[in-house]
């Protein structure tokens, strides 16, 4: 299988103290971050946040961290985010040895949602797993692992069992793990709902005279009664 090319991420190294240093490069568009792992000792570095994006958003999960020079393939094992921008804030690389398997986490991918019989008949997609720990050398790390929901009917589930996991690289996750299901129409769900607290009630008591509005009896009695009289008060008067 063909090596896939690495990203080059070029790095300037950093004091690693001084919160007012790390805010000026925050402004200036620098992320910080800290190599560390391996046999290397820690090394502090800033990196030009839009490089950055463009090196982790490339194929592969391995990148050569370049640092003043000496380069080194890393992955990224943390990143801080701004809660309100989503921006990275800071970044933890690890070294990695290529010949050496690690354990990562890789996003979990659904296909074939559209054509599947449930969705076409109104079910809704649930994925409650949208991770999965897998382990492979550096370079066989996969962007995603993905899963098929093509098949699946209104009350039927996928398992992990089911996903297509590329060749050289092994699920961590229990294999029977319910990973997708497909539930039946929340609308329909809703409107169930809807009509029996209408006719029971919310306390679960059923609702006196529910069904009965339109019948008119009453309201026919006493219309006629007034109107008799307030016809017959109005004759009166006018006959005297």
């Amino acid at each position: 299988m063909a090596q896939p090319t690495n990203s080059t991420l070029n790095a300037a190294p950093r004091q690693p103290h001084g919160s007012r240093a790390t805010r000026r490069l925050r402004r200036d568009g620098q992320v910080p971050g800290v190599l560390y792992g391996g046999e290397g000792e820690p090394i502090a570095f800033s990196v030009d946040g839009r490089e950055l994006r463009a090196a982790l958003h490339a194929s592969g999960a391995v990148v050569d961290l370049v640092v003043d020079g000496t380069s080194a393939p890393a992955v990224l094992k943390e990143a801080q985010r701004h809660p309100v921008r989503g921006e990275m804030t800071h970044v933890d690389f690890v070294r990695v040895n290529l010949k050496v398997a690690i354990q990562a986490v890789v996003p979990l991918i659904i296909f074939g949602a559209d054509e599947s019989p449930g969705v076409v008949a109104g079910g809704v997609v649930d994925q409650p797993i949208r991770e999965v720990h897998v382990e492979a050398l550096p370079n066989d790390i996969p962007e995603s692992i993905e899963i098929s929901v093509a098949e699946l009917n209104i009350g039927e589930t996928a398992s992990l069992n089911t996903a297509v996991v590329p060749a050289g690289v092994t699920l961590l996750d229990d294999e029977d793990l319910v990973v997708v299901s497909m539930l039946a129409p929340r609308l329909e769900v809703e409107e169930t709902i809807e009509e029996e607290t209408e006719l029971i009630g919310e306390d679960g008591e059923p609702i006196e005279g529910a069904g009965e509005e339109g019948d008119g009896g009453d309201s026919g009695d006493g219309g006629g009664s007034g109107g008799g009289d307030e016809s017959g008060g109005e004759s009166g008067d006018d006959a005297g």
